[in-house]
């Protein structure tokens, strides 16, 4: 028995192991990023432990979450999702100033991004920070507040809003 055992262990290392799916480009296809209940808190701070190293970075001022631009965010995340596009205007045409207005923010708007992907929210970050105008956003040595918040459907696509303030 010890040796039938020995043999199948030894079997069973030989079995060549799957990597990741493969595209026709040769690059990992996508997966979807799955957000379970709990995680809200970890993915929030992850997010905004990324965008004040990459402000120390560049010696600005860290940013605080503001519960009314995170109410902000969230309300235009789902309402992207019910319209399923990306873009910054809501169902019933309001603007980010308007939404942020609407959540009793007083500060200065200093800008929103918005993004729909099955990516995780670094992996969204990262692609704001490619480009030179939602850079701006992140970076804007004004802000000293953020919203973020997101929506994910069944099907997993996730739709991300972030709202930077003075």
């Amino acid at each position: 028995m010890f040796l039938l055992s020995g043999a199948g262990l030894a079997l069973a290392a030989c079995t060549p192991t799957q990597g990741p799916a493969l595209g026709a480009d040769g690059k990992p296809l996508p997966q979807v990023y799955r957000i379970n209940p709990g995680d809200e808190q970890v993915i929030s701070f992850r997010l905004l432990d990324s965008v004040n190293t990459l402000r120390g970075a560049k010696s600005l001022p860290p940013l605080a979450f503001d519960a009314r631009l995170n109410a902000a965010a969230e309300t235009h995340s789902r309402d992207m999702s019910v319209q399923n596009r990306p873009w910054h205007f809501g169902s019933d045409g309001s603007s980010p100033l308007v939404r942020v207005q609407r959540s009793g923010y007083t500060g200065q708007l200093v800008g929103e991004l918005i993004s729909e992907t099955y990516q995780t929210e670094l992996e969204t970050l990262s692609a704001w920070m490619a480009q030179p105008d939602t850079r701006a956003v992140v970076m804007e040595p004004m802000a000293r507040s953020v919203g973020f918040a997101w929506f994910q459907e069944p099907g997993g696509k996730i739709w991300w809003t972030l709202v930077t303030g003075t």
